[in-house]
C-alpha cells in the first residue's frame, strides 16, 4: 500500500486536535457529554459528522481512475469548493497525479527567442502591439545564443527546451532558422524541444517535425466563448487550426491556457473540456500577471486557494496528462506554491518571457522537501 503524503497525515492530526479541542469546549458549555466517559455519544455528534462525511472528491478521482470522464458541471464544481477543502480536493487530485506520473516532476527551460515586436492585440502580453511595457525587443537569437540556452536547459535539469518567438507567425528567415538549430541542440544535449512560434500552416508544422521539433506549445488561452474579449487580431478557432496542423504533422501538442483575465469559471472549465477532446500532451497552466504597461494591468482577483483548485481540476479532467504549472505561480500561490505539485506534475525552472521566476535552486528545493524527484530525460 502506498504511504501517505506527509501533508495528509499532518491535515488528519490538525482535523484531531480540532475536534477534541471544540468538544472540550462544548463540554464546559454542558453542550456536549464527557467525551471520556461517553464515546458513543461522540460519535453521533454533528460536528464529528460533518468532518467524517465523504465529500464528492475522493469519489471523483475513484471514477476518474476507473476511466470515467468528469463532465462540465463536476468540474465546475471543483472551481466553486470551499476553501476549507482544498486539503481534500488536493488528496484526491493527487491520487490520480500518482498513477500516472508517480514522485516525478518534469522541468521546462523558456528561451524567450524572439522578445517583442508582434503585430498581434492579446491583453494579457507584455509583447503585444498594444502593450507600453518596458521590455527587451529583439530579432530572432543567434545561434551561439540559442545553443547556450540549451546548454542552461541541460545545466539545470529540464527535460524540455522551449524556445519562443513573440510574432503572429514565423517567417521563413524565422522557420530556417529553426531549422537548422533543432538537430544541433538534440545532437549536443539530451533534450526534448518544444517551439512555440505562433499560428502555424500545415506545411510549416511538417517542416518543424522534420528537423526533429517534438513538441509545438499553442496555448488556447481561454475558453471559446471569451477568447474574443483578449483578442481581436486572431480567433480561438485560427489556434484550434493550428493544434490540428501540428498533430497531423505527427508531434506532440503542448497547450493551455492563463486564469485570472477576467474569464468566469465555466470559460476554465470550457477549456480544460476542449483541451481534453484535442488530447493535449502537455497543458501549461499559468496564472496571470498583470503587466503594468497590458491592457490587463491591475487585475488581482486570484487567490492561491482558488490556484490550488484550478490545478485539481485540470488533473482530474485530463488525469493522464502532464499539469505544468506555469507563468505567475510565484505571484499567485506564494508559500503555496509546493501544494501546487500534488496536482500538477511539472514546472518551469528559471525565468520565464518576460518576467522572472523564483531561483532554480528554491525549486530544487522545494522538489526534494516534497520527497518528489526530477524526472530524468531518457532520449
Amino acid at each position: 500500500m502506498t504511504a501517505l503524503p506527509s501533508w495528509v497525515v499532518w491535515r488528519d492530526g490538525l482535523r484531531r486536535a480540532a475536534l477534541v479541542s471544540i468538544l472540550v469546549r462544548n463540554r464546559k458549555r454542558r453542550l456536549l457529554p464527557n467525551p471520556i466517559h461517553d464515546r458513543n455519544s461522540l460519535m453521533t455528534t454533528s460536528l464529528n459528522a460533518d468532518l467524517t462525511t465523504d465529500k464528492p472528491w475522493q469519489s471523483m478521482a475513484s471514477r476518474v481512475l476507473e476511466g470515467e470522464e468528469l463532465s462540465a458541471d463536476e468540474a465546475l464544481q471543483i472551481l466553486s469548493a470551499p476553501d476549507v477543502e482544498v486539503l481534500d480536493l488536493l488528496h484526491a487530485a493527487f491520487r490520480v497525479r500518482h498513477r500516472y506520473f508517480g514522485r516525478s516532476v518534469q522541468l521546462y527551460f523558456l528561451m524567450n527567442a524572439k522578445s517583442g515586436l508582434c503585430p498581434e492585440d492579446c491583453s494579457y502580453c507584455s509583447q503585444s502591439k498594444t502593450s507600453t511595457a518596458e521590455i527587451p525587443k529583439y530579432n530572432l537569437l543567434r545561434r551561439d545564443e540559442l545553443l547556450a540556452g540549451a546548454k542552461a536547459a541541460s545545466e539545470r535539469g529540464a527535460k524540455t527546451y522551449c524556445i519562443v518567438i513573440s510574432a503572429r507567425g514565423p517567417n521563413e528567415r524565422e522557420m530556417a532558422a529553426v531549422e537548422k538549430i533543432v538537430p544541433e541542440i538534440k545532437q549536443q544535449y539530451d533534450l526534448d524541444v518544444c517551439a512555440c512560434l505562433g499560428l502555424l500552416t500545415v506545411e510549416q508544422a511538417d517542416r518543424l517535425a522534420a528537423c526533429g521539433v517534438n513538441r509545438v506549445n499553442h496555448n488556447l488561452n481561454s475558453g471559446e466563448e471569451f477568447y474574443g474579449e483578449i483578442c481581436t487580431t486572431h480567433t480561438y478557432q485560427d489556434r484550434v487550426d493550428t493544434l490540428h496542423a501540428v498533430r497531423d504533422a505527427g508531434m506532440e501538442l503542448c497547450s493551455g491556457g492563463i486564469v485570472g483575465m477576467g474569464e468566469k469559471p465555466r470559460d476554465v472549465v470550457d477549456m480544460a473540456i476542449q483541451l481534453r477532446e484535442l488530447r493535449v500532451e502537455s497543458i501549461p497552466v499559468n496564472f496571470l500577471n498583470p503587466i503594468e504597461g497590458t491592457p490587463l494591468a491591475g487585475r488581482g482577483e486570484l487567490t492561491p486557494n482558488y490556484c490550488l483548485k484550478v490545478l485539481a481540476m485540470f488533473r482530474l479532467v485530463n488525469p493522464e496528462r502532464e499539469v505544468r504549472i506555469a507563468g505567475g505561480r510565484e505571484l499567485h500561490l506564494r508559500s503555496l506554491q509546493a501544494l501546487g505539485l500534488y496536482a500538477a506534475n511539472s514546472i518551469f525552472v528559471g525565468d520565464y518571457l518576460t518576467t522572472k521566476g523564483q531561483l532554480p535552486e528554491a525549486d530544487y528545493t522545494m522538489i526534494r522537501d516534497l520527497g518528489f524527484e526530477v524526472t530524468q530525460n531518457t532520449l
